[in-house]
């Protein structure tokens, strides 16, 4: 026996097991960026970001914060999929009904962590 390996320790039944494991868990390596404009309000950011990624009113003004300090804040970080999906969210969002010169959404991406 190799030291550190012994009975209790979890092993797959058999390889198609293992695959299944592997398969289950799928890869958090994409994230959503939120880019700046002038034509969006901090209640808007804050309203959008808690509507299309579900984040708490306190985490989407820091990420509103940020995204007017940096120009740009990562929103959400997920499987490709789950981050195009807020990612249509947020560009379909449409416009900032506070400032007449609002005419669209925000403007972000999905990029590879």
């Amino acid at each position: 026996m190799i030291p550190g390996e012994g009975q209790n320790s979890p092993q797959p039944e058999s390889e198609s097991e293992a695959e299944t494991e592997t398969l289950a868990k799928p890869a958090l390596n994409w994230k959503v960026v939120l880019f700046n404009d002038e034509e969006h309000t901090y209640d808007y950011v804050v309203e959008m970001l808690t509507s299309a990624c579900k984040l708490s009113r306190q985490i989407a003004f820091r990420c509103a914060v940020e995204v007017d300090m940096s120009g740009r804040t990562v929103v959400f970080y997920g499987t490709r999929s789950d981050c195009e999906n807020v990612c249509s969210k947020i560009i379909s969002f449409g416009p900032d009904h506070r400032l007449p010169q609002s005419m669209a959404s925000m403007n972000a991406e999905v990029q590879a962590l």
